[in-house]
Parts: C-alpha cells; sequence; structure tokens
C-alpha cells in the first residue's frame, strides 16, 4: 500500500514540472490518502499485536 503512496507521489512530482497542475493535485492527494491509510493500519496492527501477546514458550 505503501508503494501506491510513493507511486501517486512521484507522478505528482512530474506533474508538478510538466505544469499540469490539475493531475498534480489530484495525484498528492491521492498519494496522502493512501499514507494516511497505511499509517493508521500499521498502528492498529502494531496494538493488536500488543493485545495478543507471545504465547508461553515451550
Amino acid at each position: 500500500m505503501l508503494r501506491w503512496a510513493i507511486i501517486f507521489f512521484i507522478i505528482a512530482l512530474v506533474a508538478a514540472v510538466l505544469g499540469f497542475g490539475g493531475i498534480s493535485g489530484m495525484s498528492f492527494e491521492i498519494a496522502k490518502f493512501i499514507a494516511i491509510i497505511a499509517v493508521i493500519l500499521f498502528v492498529v496492527s502494531l496494538v493488536v499485536g500488543g493485545m495478543r501477546g507471545r504465547g508461553p514458550r515451550v
């Protein structure tokens, strides 16, 4: 998922350099949204993993 955010960010940078303002803004917003979702999912997985704990070693 983070890979898609990076791809859209690169598209936004290239579009900004070439002067395509609408495409640049839209790609940046998509990249930002995907990055935020990736961070939220990472935090949730940390919390759930911490709540589960480790089982006893045998």
